[in-house]
């Protein structure tokens, strides 16, 4: 009994500032970015910092460019598959499976199939979602895809990551 109360003991008591989270798909802010729609289900404010959760439906051939960033980012695949390149290493992903991106390593996730993808994503600290309501076009639903973009209105957005990727400590690379 002694080492159940001392391990109770040093669990720190509940911040009633604190409130329950649910989080309902009218109620979100669904973004258009890079081709795919990134819903932010739970963002930093609501967790003090700890994690944000982003719900992505990524369609046949989406998905983001090579990057790293400094925090950890945890995908799990509810739907489809995707490809994920770690450090230049190629691997299929399939609904059911989690995969996790440690910080700091360069990385790129592609849905390479005929089928759109949807995963849960948790960063961790939280952030990117930050990053995503700056960047993003809003959207009316999870799966309404972003407008498109010409050439110049691309251009324009590219530049726009580029400047703001060192304010959430994301780095654009060449390759994974």
């Amino acid at each position: 009994m002694a080492t159940v109360l001392a391990a109770t003991a040093a669990v720190p008591a509940d911040d009633p500032k604190r409130n329950l989270t649910l989080a309902q798909p009218d109620n979100l802010p669904h973004l258009g970015l890079v081709g795919d729609t990134y819903t932010i289900t739970v963002t930093g404010e609501q967790t003090e910092g700890r994690f944000c959760v982003i719900d992505m439906h990524i369609p046949p051939g989406g998905g983001p460019p090579p990057h790293r960033h400094d925090f950890e980012e945890t995908f799990i695949l509810l739907e489809g598959e995707m490809e994920a390149t770690f450090r230049g290493q190629k691997s299929m992903v399939r609904a059911g499976e989690t995969l996790n991106i440690p910080a700091n390593a360069p990385h790129r996730f592609h849905n390479a199939s005929a089928l759109p993808v949807r995963t849960l994503c948790i960063c961790s600290p939280a952030g990117q979602e930050k990053l995503f309501l700056e960047v993003g076009v809003p959207v009316a639903t999870r799966t309404t895809p972003p407008p498109k973009l010409d050439e110049k209105e691309q251009a324009a957005f590219i530049e726009k990551v580029k400047e703001l990727a060192p304010k959430y400590r994301t780095e654009l690379l060449k390759e994974a």
